[in-house]
């Protein structure tokens, strides 16, 4: 077992005491936990607005992309939007809201991960527009600090309950 699991173990002891019920992690996968919908929200990212450019860039068929993107919408991460080429009929596009924009350092803790542990070399990287710095995802508790595995505490939130 790595020294982090370790820590790690030992700092979730008291979680024995209480129940996992309504788990954010839990709730989240539910919401977005289908491939495809990372895929489209990471083409979304990437500015992808359009349903036929969804499917080709996530390499998923136009079905999947439909109920994909219908459960985005439906969950507020994606808006639909109306637009009109000219001389075409008016069509839908689709938007990232403030809620689906939230999402960012979740793919890009995951990206992080893969360039790290899947790719010889990174595939894609994202850069500070303003600088060209890397950017990559930490952890940070509220004061500001970095926080490492090793120095976090679980502990119950407001909505949990105790086991019996």
């Amino acid at each position: 077992m790595s020294e982090v699991a370790v820590k790690l173990t030992g700092r979730l002891s008291p979680r024995d005491e209480w129940a996992a019920d309504g788990c954010p992690i839990a709730g989240t996968l539910e919401v977005i936990g289908a491939r495809s919908s990372f895929l489209l929200l990471r083409e979304a990212f990437y500015g992808c607005t359009r349903f036929d450019d969804f499917a080709r860039r996530a390499g998923i068929s136009e079905p999947v992309a439909a109920a994909r993107l219908r459960e985005l919408v439906d969950h507020g991460l994606l808006a639909r939007e109306p637009y009109q080429e000219p001389g075409k009929r008016t069509r839908e596009q689709y938007a990232l809201t403030p809620k689906g924009a939230e999402i960012l350092p979740v793919l890009t803790a995951l990206m992080d991960w893969g360039n790290r542990w899947l790719a010889d070399s990174p595939q894609v990287q994202l850069r500070h527009r303003e600088c060209g710095a890397a950017v990559s995802a930490e952890l940070r508790c509220a004061s500001g600090h970095a926080v490492a595995p090793g120095e976090l505490d679980l502990v119950p939130g407001a909505g949990s309950r105790r086991r019996r």
